[in-house]
């Protein structure tokens, strides 16, 4: 099965856009699928349902911090180097789809129980929340180069 495909079936089973990516390199970057399920739980709809950040763009940043990030001080070149590579994910992402926030992807403001009512019955996290899912996937592959 393919990390895309991993993470399609992740997130049609019922885990959250964040989720999904993660668990789609966990076993690859030694990362308790457990663990890294209940990590990166809180990141969906947009960072906990608010909207903000796509959950599907915080699971591909988690991955790539866990395949390039550091967990000691390190010089400046090392930390300008991780965020270039967020930021260069960030800017393919929003070529691809105009945004990395949530709430405009989806058209609608999920934060508010109207915007998530909204959303919920146009069934736009099923219809449309793949193909972020599938971005994130494709980004992630060029840019760590698997």
């Amino acid at each position: 099965m393919t990390r895309k495909e991993k993470a399609l079936e992740a997130f049609g089973g019922g885990l959250n856009c964040a989720q999904s990516v993660l668990l789609a390199f966990a076993e690859e970057l030694d990362l308790d699928p457990e663990k890294g399920l209940s990590m990166a739980s809180t990141f969906g709809g947009g960072m906990g349902a608010m909207g903000l950040t796509c959950g599907a763009v915080t699971g591909a940043f988690m991955v790539i911090g866990l395949d390039r990030g550091y967990a000691s001080n390190v010089d400046r070149p090392v930390k300008e180097a991780i965020y270039a590579t967020i930021q260069g994910f960030a800017r393919e992402f929003t070529h691809a789809h105009g945004s990395i926030a949530c709430r405009e992807l989806l058209g609608c403001d999920i934060s508010s129980p109207l915007g998530y009512h909204e959303a919920l019955e146009k069934n736009l996290f099923r219809m449309i929340c793949p193909k972020y899912v599938e971005t994130a996937i494709v980004i992630l592959e060029r840019i760590l180069g698997r």
